[in-house]
């Protein structure tokens, strides 16, 4: 598959970093801390963890809990792997043509990239850059914006509903959902991972073998 497209925005846990059992770690022992029981925190996955803590805690117990939540993924940060294909497409890539775009604070969302040994883009978002976060389209919108594109010009890869969200609101040319946990996502296309692709500035090449769901 040849899309014809001028820029990249990258959602980054679950597309580039492996994060999934830091994550799960870090928001189980912050449940039993603040007494959340049966938390899924899947249930809010690609969402900024101030938005979720805000929904669990209420504002009277808000900056204690956030800055809990905040200290235990930072600890972990730099246990993340990179997801298949990230560290060959990357480097690859123009560096005026892709960015990233986390719910991540910044902190947090640089120390996952490098735990991973990816480079970290010039015109990174996270979550601290916005108002709104995912699935707000503000992420995707400021994205585009400092690469110099409007949305419309950019394709998304994403793997979390939320993050399809976002990115479908501000009105990007596609969505590539990415792993099977894309499947469950409004994505325009899902594939397995970010091995065989390139792009470069003008074409993204995306090998048929890789797409899961047209």
């Amino acid at each position: 598959m040849i899309i014809d497209i001028k820029a990249l925005l990258f959602d980054n846990d679950g597309v580039l970093v492996d994060s999934h059992a830091n994550v799960e770690k870090c928001w189980a022992q912050w449940a039993e801390e603040f007494g959340i029981k049966g938390l899924n925190i899947a249930n809010f996955h690609g969402t900024r963890a101030q938005d979720t803590v805000l929904s669990l805690v209420g504002p009277e117990r808000f900056e204690e809990a956030n800055n809990r939540i905040n200290e235990l993924e930072q600890v972990s940060a730099h246990e993340t792997l990179a997801m298949p294909g990230a560290r060959e497409l990357l480097p690859s890539l123009p560096v005026d043509r892709w960015t990233v775009c986390t719910s991540a604070n910044s902190r947090l969302g640089r120390a996952r990239l490098e735990g991973a040994g990816l480079p970290i883009p010039e015109h990174l978002v996270t979550g601290d850059d916005v108002e709104r976060g995912k699935p707000a389209p503000d992420p995707y919108l400021l994205g585009a914006s400092r690469l110099g594109f409007s949305a419309s010009d950019c394709v998304v890869f994403e793997d979390a509903q939320a993050g399809a969200l976002a990115a479908k609101a501000a009105g990007v040319a596609m969505v590539i959902g990415v792993s099977e946990f894309a499947l469950i996502t409004d994505a325009d296309i899902v594939i397995e991972d970010l091995a065989g692709i390139s792009f470069d500035g003008f074409k993204l090449e995306i090998p048929e073998h890789k797409i899961l769901r047209r």
